[in-house]
């Protein structure tokens, strides 16, 4: 039997080290995990093991390329290697070892991947938890994913908490991918309806008016075509001071909503205003109640889970209403008041939360409404969809049609003119 070197974490999330004697490193792994231990490290004494620091200092080893310029994984390769890395853990591979099989894995088709993996495992050898080295690639790795790991090497049940994870990024990708696809339809057809629009105005328009012109000398046109030919006539004049000042309010438009209270406006108008706000308040709602229950079913604090709640909302109103919830619960009080009083989350929502908080079942009661309302956002997602198409079309025929209105109007004078 050989001699390995191990470091692992115990159900109190101390940080243990020691000698283990096995056949392998998979047997040595399988045995600490019997005593009750999470190995993070497992190899040959004597071996190409870390040197003497450990802690946050191995972690700074593991990372310090890429503090200022960490790559990013993209969120399906992330899920992807995140159940990957469940499956190895639970197959008994030590962390590192899981670690270095993703990047060998990587190399050459997920780049990203293959840089962090080798980023996480050079880290772990140094020393480092899991979730010390988690955190040093933050465009990767967001406060969720780190805590959640943490309360894995804390209860010992790492494989668990990176199943749970991979479920939760794989739902939040499906809901987020439906209400995408729900917005590329209208802003497609008004990208079209904007381009037919400009062109009619820039290069056909001003040929009718001059026709207008010579065929109808002193005639007064219709309303909507002296508005079309007016209207015209100021675009192709200041068609690039147009273009520039369309520009400089897109970019102003973004700066205000990088600041607190321009984020909170534009939030507050999107949640109240049809028809979209119903499927932002059912997707703000499963996305709270599936983080939440996530957090709290991984064993992370009910407190530092509101906290990460709040940090990854994206959205400054439900960030605030959180940090109301925040407060009082850390004053004693429970969810449900803060939740009914805040006016951003559903009745059903706040009712669901308190029968959770009175049975003591709160994370179970969170997964649960939250799957209540992930499938009512497929079907809002869906009827919007369809009320979209035909709104879209009458849209398009308003503005194409209104325009060879105001054109062919004066040209029945023309040929009364003509006939006459």
């Amino acid at each position: 039997m050989a001699k390995f070197q191990y470091v692992a974490v115990d159900g109190n999330g101390k940080e243990r080290k020691g000698v283990i004697e096995a056949n392998d490193d998979k047997e040595a792994t399988n045995q600490l995990k019997q005593q009750g231990l999470f190995p993070t490290s497992v190899v040959l004494a004597g071996g190409a093991q870390k040197k003497a620091g450990a802690g946050q200092a191995g972690a700074a080893k593991g990372g310090a390329g890429f503090l200022f310029g960490s790559p990013k994984i993209a969120s399906k390769d992330l899920c992807t290697m995140t159940r990957q890395m469940a499956t190895l853990l639970e197959a008994g591979l030590p962390l590192v070892r899981a670690l270095r099989t993703l990047e060998r894995q990587a190399k050459g088709s997920v780049p990203a991947v293959n840089t962090v993996c080798k980023g996480l495992a050079d880290a772990v050898e140094a020393g480092a938890t899991f979730s010390e080295a988690l955190a040093n690639f933050p465009r990767s790795f967001n406060k969720l994913y780190v805590s959640m790991v943490r309360a894995g090497e804390a209860s010992g049940a790492m494989e668990i908490v990176l199943v749970r994870l991979a479920e939760f990024m794989e739902k939040a990708q499906r809901i987020a991918g439906k209400v995408k696809s729900a917005m590329v339809y209208p802003i497609a057809v008004l990208t079209i309806a904007m381009a037919i629009t400009a062109g009619l105005m820039v290069f056909v328009i001003p040929k009718f008016a001059k026709m207008f012109e010579e065929m109808l000398p002193g005639e007064t046109l219709p309303g909507i075509t002296t508005f079309v030919i007016a209207a015209s006539a100021a675009l192709k004049d200041n068609v690039i001071g147009f273009v520039i000042g369309l520009a400089v309010g897109i970019f102003i438009f973004k700066l205000i909503l990088k600041t607190k209270p321009g984020a909170y406006a534009f939030d507050f108008v999107a949640m109240k205003l049809p028809p979209f706000n119903g499927l932002i308040i059912k997707n703000i709602s499963a996305r709270f109640c599936r983080t939440l229950g996530t957090l709290m079913g991984s064993g992370v604090a009910v407190l530092q889970a509101l906290q990460i709640v709040k940090d990854t909302s994206g959205n400054e109103l439900v960030a605030r209403a959180i940090q109301d919830v925040h407060d009082a619960v850390k004053e004693g009080e429970g969810m449900t008041r803060p939740l009914e009083k805040s006016r951003v989350f559903p009745l059903m929502l706040c009712s669901m939360v308190e029968v959770g908080e009175e049975t003591g079942a709160l994370p179970d009661m969170l997964n649960r409404v939250a799957g209540v309302y992930e499938e009512e956002v497929d079907r809002a997602v869906e009827g919007m969809t369809a009320l979209i198409e035909p709104v879209m079309i009458c849209f398009l025929a308003v503005v194409v049609g209104g325009i060879v209105i105001a054109l062919f109007a004066p040209m029945v004078k023309m040929i009364d003119k003509l006939g006459g």
